[in-house]
């Protein structure tokens, strides 16, 4: 299972670091990503990350201000999220999936393996 962590409220500029725990078997399919989505609208992709080579990839609207990083050796995938906007207020996922078409996706369709989900609210 993947179990998110670290959400909350934070006033607009802020900062927030999400945390994923994984299991090692986990780790091993290859690309991890965080997606948020808000209640009644469609699952929108935050950025990912290949447990393989590190490589990442983010969604233009939180390029500069949100890094995706891992942990192998705690098998941890973290989302340090600063200058936060009100518009980032969503329920942030993370999940796990493997390579497509060689990289990893950032469509949420294409990972099978989600967390319940945290809060974030800015204000």
């Amino acid at each position: 299972p993947l179990v998110e962590s670290g959400g909350g409220s934070a006033q607009a500029g802020g900062s927030l670091r999400l945390s994923c725990a994984a299991s090692r078997y986990t780790f091993a399919t290859r690309c991890m990503g965080w997606f948020r989505q808000a209640p009644g609208k469609k699952r929108e992709g935050v950025a990912v990350i290949s447990t393989m080579d590190g490589g990442t990839a983010n969604a233009d609207s939180v390029k500069g201000r949100f890094t995706i990083s891992s942990n192998y050796a705690k098998n941890m995938l973290y989302l340090q999220m600063n200058s936060l906007k009100p518009e980032d207020t969503f329920i942030y996922n993370c999940a796990a999936g493997p390579l497509y078409g060689g990289a990893c996706p950032t469509a949420p369709a294409r990972y099978n393996l989600w967390g319940q989900g945290t809060q974030v609210t800015v204000s």
